[in-house]
């Protein structure tokens, strides 16, 4: 029985249309994560109501409260058709919504456009996804929450070891995940024992092991030299403009995971080599 043939429109077709759906969920995982481990960190779930999950309640507006219906939830179409406002109290809808449902498709379609309708264009377009979760949590809330940093760890480990990452070997990966968390604990202790602050939090390294097992340790290096040059230019702008944010009495900080997301996406993309 001989294989099927998808052409190359076709996939990108698919994988847009399923990015769409995934990043309607990706808003969902934004919004809702951090305050489930907000109500978790205060051990008072009735803060936010004690069945608060990525799928309870209902998704509802807001301002007013009204129940979001199935054809008003469409990506990026529904936000067109209400022109960016609620149908019930003509609120606002943020932007961002339908921003993250195209960014997600983008990220889908190039891994289609790369590497065809495979399981290795799936797992990196989900490896996208989640890293494009982890930066918008970062930068709202300084979050890398576990239950996305973990999970991506294993995934990266588990695609390594079935063959689905072309570049990346097993070994390559466990040393990726094992020098990537140790490597980022040192630094941090360094710079606590020498300041008393805290210069990162520990999801920075749980999310450096993450890419360590997808890119492989080869690739440490050159994304943390991006993200920290990218993070300290980000850092005097906003010192510049006076737009400095005040985290736990410390001002000027930076989240460091969108800059490490990003450097592993270009080092995914470029491969570039020192």
């Amino acid at each position: 029985m001989g294989m099927i043939y998808v052409t190359p429109m076709f996939a990108i077709t698919a994988f847009v249309l399923f990015g769409l759906c995934i990043g309607s969920f990706l808003n969902v995982v934004i919004y809702r994560l951090p305050k489930i481990l907000e109500a978790q960190f205060e051990e008072a779930p009735e803060a936010t109501g004690s069945a608060l999950s990525l799928s309870n309640p209902p998704s509802t507006c807001g301002h007013c409260g009204h129940r979001i219906r199935w054809f008003e939830n469409i990506p990026v179409l529904s936000f067109i058709f209400l022109r960016g406002r609620c149908s019930a109290c003509h609120a606002k809808i943020s932007l961002r919504y339908p921003l993250i449902e195209l960014a997600t498709s983008v990220i889908f379609a190039y891994c289609a456009w790369r590497w065809h309708f495979t399981a290795t264009a799936a797992v990196y377009a989900l490896l996208g996804a989640a890293l494009l979760s982890l930066s918008v949590i970062d930068w709202d809330t300084t979050y890398l929450p576990d239950d996305i940093t973990v999970p991506l760890t294993w995934a990266g480990l588990i695609a390594a070891g079935l063959g689905l990452l072309p570049t990346v070997t097993l070994h390559q990966s466990l040393a990726g995940a094992a020098v990537g968390y140790l490597s980022l604990w040192l630094i941090f202790w360094a710079f606590k024992l020498t300041t008393g602050r805290d210069g990162m939090g520990y999801g920075d390294f749980k999310l450096f092991a993450a890419i360590g097992a997808w890119l492989g340790w080869q690739a440490l290096i050159p994304v943390v030299l991006v993200a920290a040059s990218l993070g300290a230019v980000v850092g005097l702008m906003m010192k510049w403009t006076h737009r400095e944010r005040l985290i736990d009495g410390i001002s000027g900080y930076v989240p460091f995971g969108p800059f490490l997301a990003i450097g592993s996406v270009l080092k995914l993309v470029t491969d570039w080599q020192l």
